[in-house]
């Protein structure tokens, strides 16, 4: 265990930021059944695993995208790490709603983007890639270039990865349900029936369990 995902996977795991229920599946707010939730937004409580999250995500975006000019986060859940990210780097920060305010300015994009900038964005989690592909989306609009995306944990379902593929958006993540599931395994906390049952999940997590 002596690679990025392995290490953040178990340090995952150790907060219980990631539950592994393959007899008691838990409903997404998509209304998918599944036997897996990971809830990265609990490592916000940690102060040395948030600092580790803030230091891989700026490491990554350091390493392998050029001339970025600011940092977007995607609300609510990668708002934290956007921001300490963008503040090691000495960047711009901007979020993205899902939607517009309802209200006042109605923004869409909280905070100033100027046309022509390059532009990384911070996820939390990647499942389908719907909302993550949005924020790209918007601030495509915006006349800014999406250079990358950055998110801490993807379920790398192959929905996602076309998605992705198609939006024409680099992703890299600090761990993913391989890493985690193999850590869980290594650790005791599930066992290789319920792997196997993971895995059946993963292959169609829509119809899963109906």
């Amino acid at each position: 265990m002596n690679n990025l995902e392995n290490i953040f996977a178990s340090k995952l795991l150790n907060v219980k930021a990631i539950k592994l229920q393959p007899t008691n599946p838990f409903t997404w707010a998509s209304g998918w059944k599944s036997p897996f939730y990971c809830d990265n937004r609990k490592t916000l409580s940690y102060p040395d695993l948030r600092s580790f999250v803030k230091i891989e995500i700026a490491r990554i975006i350091s390493e392998n995208f050029l001339d970025v000019d600011a940092i977007a986060g995607v609300a609510t859940g990668a708002i934290a790490q956007g921001a300490m990210v963008a503040d090691l780097l000495n960047l711009p920060f901007v979020y993205v709603r899902s939607k517009p305010k309802d209200h006042g300015l109605e923004n869409l994009i909280e905070g100033e983007l100027k046309p022509g900038m390059k532009v990384v964005v911070v996820e939390d989690l990647i499942s389908t890639g719907g909302s993550s592909l949005k924020a790209v989306e918007a601030i495509r609009n915006n006349g800014c270039e999406v250079v990358g995306m950055v998110a801490s944990y993807t379920y790398g379902f192959p929905v996602a990865e076309k998605a992705f593929q198609d939006a024409d958006v680099k992703l890299y993540t600090l761990t993913n349900y391989e890493a985690v599931v193999s850590e869980a395994l290594r650790i005791g906390y599930i066992t290789e029936n319920d792997v196997e049952t993971l895995n059946e999940w993963r292959k169609d997590p829509a119809n899963w369990n109906k």
